[in-house]
């Protein structure tokens, strides 16, 4: 297990992992206040097509910035910063409300143990991909968030395969690096009692906001905060 005291290396950059329904655009705010702290930072764009297709995009972003590198990822790019963060440049993982598997586990198995959240009831499947509809997205994916900025992020929502969630880990790096996670408290695509699990399984530093699933769109200084933590610059944001 991950020492939930270890300090990880003063990071040079982050690299910040989308997740589905999702594109690189919902970091834009997190984005300047990493940089004003002297991070590099690179948003990787998900194809959202499989596991490995995510994955080898972040590798590709890992690999373009200086290390080390402090590896992020909001909701299903868990799944994908739990593979791809065991590259020897990672230096931490930060998980916002995010997915958290096991090497080879059912997720799906592990997320039916919790309260089913709203957002699933919005899925629309469409020739093997799918997205959430407008109000599922509005009302459950981007509660909390201003109405108009709500409907421009549903505008630019990544539809997913219909084969990208059962998706299993082949490892597990939040076994091997430090790691840390945020809570969504109102977060009605993930439900919080599972959040609370995997980050706790994860012997994680934890913080909670009381936001719904879009953290870093409604409380970025929060979301900047852990993942300087995380890079060991937490006193240059102050």
């Amino acid at each position: 297990m991950t020492d939930p005291l270890s300090t990880p290396a003063p990071a040079h950059s982050a690299v910040l992992v989308h997740g589905a329904y999702a594109d690189g655009s919902s970091w834009q705010d997190v984005i300047p206040l990493l940089l004003r702290a002297g991070l590099q930072v690179a948003a990787v764009q998900n194809p959202l097509t499989s596991l490995a297709d995510d994955v080898a995009a972040t590798r590709r972003a890992i690999a373009l910035v200086d290390p080390p590198t402090v590896l992020v990822g909001h909701s299903w790019a868990g799944t994908v910063i739990t593979e791809a963060g065991i590259d020897d440049r990672v230096s931490a993982l930060v998980y916002i409300a995010a997915r958290a598997p096991d090497a080879g586990e059912d997720y799906s198995a592990l997320a039916a143990r919790f309260p089913m959240p709203p957002a699933t009831a919005g899925l629309v499947h469409t020739d093997g991909f799918a997205r959430l509809s407008e109000a599922a997205f509005i009302d459950d994916f981007a509660n909390g968030i201003d109405a108009e900025r709500a409907r421009v992020l549903y505008a630019v929502q990544g539809a997913i395969s219909d084969a990208l969630f059962p998706s299993r880990t082949t490892v597990a790096a939040w076994r091997v690096r430090p790691t840390y996670y945020s809570v969504s408290t109102q977060d009605r695509t993930t439900a919080p009692e599972l959040e609370r699990f995997l980050a706790q399984r994860m012997q994680a530093q934890v913080i909670e906001i009381d936001s719904g699933h879009l953290a870093m769109v409604s409380h970025p200084q929060d979301v900047a905060r852990l993942i300087l933590a995380a890079s060991a610059r937490m006193r240059e944001a102050e």
